[in-house]
């Protein structure tokens, strides 16, 4: 099942080391060291492009739901004044048919 002919990483390291010395063992540290700072920043810098992008989303969100708002504001206020209007016309039918008394 397990492939005994290949060594693991430590084994490798150890075969580097004493094939190569500790100058390899050395350079090969400062690879590594290298490559993990740069999987951080290009970590780092991805979310914060993710970061910005959401704001911008987030941003045209909020504008998209204000001009909504303000259309809806708008219906309800011309609603409001033709309720009001139809309100005042029926209050003065009635005022006018009080004015006039009984038929006859």
């Amino acid at each position: 099942m397990n492939d005994n002919s290949s060594p693991g990483l430590l084994g490798s390291v150890i075969i580097a080391v004493r094939d190569h010395g500790l100058t390899a063992a050395i350079t090969a540290l400062i690879g590594g060291f290298l490559a993990l700072l740069a999987a951080i920043t290009r970590r780092a810098f991805t979310n914060d492009a993710l970061l910005q992008r959401l704001d911008r989303e987030l941003s045209s969100e909020r504008q998209r739901l204000d001009a909504q708002r303000a259309e809806d504001r708008h219906t309800d206020a011309k609603r409001l004044d033709r309720i009001e209007i139809d309100i005042r016309a029926v209050r003065d039918m009635i005022f006018e048919a009080f004015q006039r008394g009984p038929p006859g």
